[in-house]
């Protein structure tokens, strides 16, 4: 019970901590970027060149009040507002999802018999980040509003597979020490490049400028490290002094 009770303890703190100091981070780097973003994506697309001759030009005309009239106006999803809601969101996402991980981390931390620390906890953290950030976006980089994908369930699909594979290639390379350890593991980690991640549709563009595009990647990988960092850092110091006191 007592183990139970500071892996709960250890990821709820460190989940609070971490969500709300990488919320800080976001909102200096990645948000406004997503905003800039917006714009392209929310920006009324060109109207077409007038037609060839004014009677052509009639009946477009003409033929506009009633396509209006049939077409009704489509209801724009609900989003939070930019400024403090959005930032309050953010933040609870965040909070969230550092508590979801921690909970991984620190019952794996129970697993082991090594004492766990915040130099451990950070060793941690950062074989979670290149498993769940930078392995993945070899093949699916971070995107902004208004970059055309391929399908959501091929991206998902493709993504567990990555990630699993490349936790699993770590750990094989980490824990076992051993030559077939080693070339298994690096199998598995090279294994769902292999295979390619679903492609983008031919012909589409992203609406955003290129460059700010980079920019998104870097600030969004930026971020990760952070957030992995902080988790597992923090995670590793908090449960040795739960696990103290117990």
């Amino acid at each position: 019970m007592s183990v139970f009770r500071s892996i709960v303890f250890t990821s709820v703190l460190t989940g609070l901590i971490v969500g709300v100091a990488v919320s800080a981070v976001q909102h200096f780097g990645t948000t406004p970027l997503i905003l800039q973003a917006e714009t392209y994506e929310n920006a009324v697309p060109a109207h077409n060149h007038e037609a060839a001759t004014p009677e052509a030009g009639q009946e477009a005309a003409a033929a506009a009040p009633a396509t209006a009239e049939a077409a009704p106006a489509e209801e724009e999803a609900w989003g939070p507002a930019d400024g403090a809601e959005r930032f309050l969101y953010t933040a609870a996402a965040n909070i969230l999802t550092a508590i979801g991980y921690a909970l991984v981390l620190t019952g794996l931390f129970s697993l082991r018999s090594k004492t766990i620390g915040w130099r451990e906890g950070l060793l941690w953290g950062l074989g979670g980040f290149a498993a769940v950030m930078l392995a993945p976006m070899l093949g699916l980089p971070p995107e902004l509003p208004g970059t055309p994908a391929a399908p959501l369930f091929d991206r998902q699909v493709w993504w567990i597979g990555t990630v699993a594979a490349t936790a699993a290639g770590l750990a094989l390379i980490a824990f076992q020490r051993k030559p077939w350890a080693a070339v298994l593991g690096i199998v598995l980690i090279v294994a769902p490049h292999v295979i390619g991640a679903p492609a983008m549709p031919e012909g589409e563009t992203a609406l955003a400028p290129a460059v700010l595009e980079h920019r998104f990647i870097v600030a969004a990988v930026v971020s990760s490290f952070i957030f992995w960092a902080l988790l597992g850092s923090i995670s590793g110091s908090l449960y040795r002094r739960f696990e103290a006191s117990a």
